[in-house]
């Protein structure tokens, strides 16, 4: 892309703290498909360009009690986004925090946003206070839609002037209907195709999240490189998803693909494996996605019968094991796509899809991308050999203040600290992370960020965490902690921690296994040993 339009940002501070230029990886715009224009909004492209051409009465979102159409979405986008710009003074440019499960009121939240020109910061409903003040500091948010059943953690993380719009509960001024008054067309701000438009957060090894920053062509980028070339959604077809929208994976199959297509989404609040799983049979889901956890959980329940409308499902998140890759297949014969994204790319980059999928392979480069195995020097290995896994392609990484960006972009790739090994035939295969971090049914734990919970309780003296394999996640938070000596933690200490820790943090990060030892391991200069407690998992 040649072409530069002028920013449309009022609030320059997502263009003021981009990473230097010359730390940026190098981007790839070899489909005819990425070249956008110079000015665009990609609210207006998903959302707006489909009702110009004559969906506006298709379906959209689904829920078990509810359907809004095209015209509905943009009516209700549009209201929020006059709603973000009257009555907050919302000017381009400003971050917002979106918080709230997967319903459409926070879609049509994340659409005004973007509408608007703001840039949308989607957070996960079960974060807690501290984890939310964390957020609002790195990426100086000044407002936030909430629902308005989560809204405790987050008035207590409010900073003074803090402006919060609540949905979908009883009080007069209540997003909805405040939106309900404003008019239900807004012409989207002309913003450029490299604005910033979202602000996603990834947990870091160290613990404290660093936020990656997405353009307004990166969002399209996504639907028009895997979507496109592997899911080939049609406007029939019904998409549905568990994870957050707050999760790139999440945005991408419920959000940005089927609307890029002109499909329709299920939106699901809380969606455990039997609920997916009632949905497909219910509703006739076409294209399901998930984690292996899931996918695993479901194979008792699975029959061809019961799934019969789906066409595709996507498994991502963490690696899918080959065993669970053939059990669903066993079951009904469905051939899972498994695939590897990072919210530092913000969707898959390596995947494959029917006949081209190889169990036990993550796949091959998606079209618009190219993979390879390095050495630590950057040198390309020969296959079969493991290496670090670098990418490159029209997404790449961006942290908010340059921060850390050169652990994850050298000499123009992304490194995504992944080992792999590439076969003879192309296809890439994940071996192990190569740093602390515990992928557990789908979801990035830090480890250093649970220690710093439970060193927040009185009666720990020290703590440390590492991932231990479980057969049906993948890998659980294992940690390993020393009492001080005068503590009481009552009859059962690990509960006592365990219930501490999920006040502190979400609930999803809490050790399922804890140890207590009389010292922790450590190098005579008292640096920690984690592969020693590794050892013992």
């Amino acid at each position: 892309m040649t072409q530069i339009a002028r920013s449309a940002h009022v609030d320059t501070f997502t263009r003021d703290n981009l990473p230097p230029r010359e730390t940026w990886p190098e981007f790839l715009f070899t489909l005819p498909e990425l070249q956008y224009p110079a000015a665009l909004n990609c609210a207006a492209e998903l959302l707006d360009r489909r009702v110009e051409a004559g969906n506006g009465d298709n379906r959209c979102l689904v829920t078990d009690t509810e359907t809004w159409t095209y015209n509905d979405l943009l009516a209700k986008s549009n209201q929020v986004a006059r709603a973000l710009v009257d009555e907050m003074g919302l000017v381009p440019g400003n971050r917002v925090l979106l918080r709230g499960p997967n319903n459409p009121w926070l879609v049509a939240g994340w659409f005004g946003v973007i509408k608007a020109g703001g840039v949308a910061v989607a957070t996960m409903p079960l974060l807690r206070t501290h984890e939310l003040e964390t957020m609002i500091e790195i990426a100086g948010v000044t407002m936030a839609i909430c629902d308005h059943r989560f809204m405790q953690d987050l008035d207590a993380a409010a900073p003074d002037g803090f402006q919060i719009f609540a949905y979908g509960g009883p009080d007069p001024d209540d997003l909805t209907k405040v939106a309900a008054k404003k008019r239900s067309t807004f012409k989207s701000v002309g913003t450029a195709a490299d604005d910033v438009c979202m602000l996603a957060f990834t947990s870091g090894t160290t613990g404290k999240p660093k936020a990656t920053m997405h353009f307004h062509r990166d969002v399209l980028a996504i639907a028009d490189t895997f979507s496109r070339h592997l899911l080939q959604p049609a406007p029939t077809d019904l998409f549905a998803a568990s994870p957050p929208l707050a999760f790139t994976f999440g945005l991408g199959q419920s959000v940005v693909f089927p609307l890029r297509a002109g499909a329709a989404v299920y939106l699901l609040e809380q969606p455990s494996p039997a609920r997916l799983l009632e949905a497909v049979e219910r509703h006739g889901i076409t294209v399901l996605a998930t984690a292996p956890t899931a996918y695993r959980a479901m194979v008792p329940e699975l029959s061809a019968a019961r799934v019969r409308s789906l066409r595709a499902c996507v498994s991502a998140g963490e690696t899918l094991p080959e065993a669970t890759w053939h059990a669903v297949h066993d079951a009904c014969g469905i051939r899972i796509i498994d695939g590897i994204g990072s919210t530092e790319m913000l969707h898959i980059f390596i995947s494959a899809a029917g006949q081209d999928v190889r169990p036990g392979a993550t796949g091959r480069p998606v079209p618009g991308y190219v993979a390879e195995v390095q050495d630590p020097d950057g040198r390309p290995v020969a296959d079969g050999e493991l290496g670090r896994l670098a990418v490159k392609g029209p997404t790449g990484c961006r942290y908010l203040r340059g921060d850390r960006q050169a652990t994850y972009v050298r000499d123009g790739w992304n490194i995504t600290g992944d080992v792999y090994a590439r076969d003879g035939n192309g296809y890439f295969r994940y071996q192990a992370r190569a740093d602390d971090m515990i992928i557990s049914a789908g979801y990035n734990i830090a480890g250093p960020e649970v220690e710093e919970a439970l060193l927040r309780h009185p009666a720990v003296a020290e703590a440390a965490v590492v991932g231990a394999p479980d057969e049906e996640r993948g890998m659980i938070v294992k940690a390993v902690v020393v009492l001080r000596p005068d503590a009481d933690l009552g009859p059962e200490p690990a509960r006592t921690l365990q219930d501490f820790v999920k006040g502190q943090i979400a609930p999803y990060k809490y050790p399922r296994a804890i140890e207590f030892a009389s010292e922790l391991p450590r190098t005579a200069t008292g640096k920690l040993q984690r592969f020693r407690l590794r050892e013992g998992s």
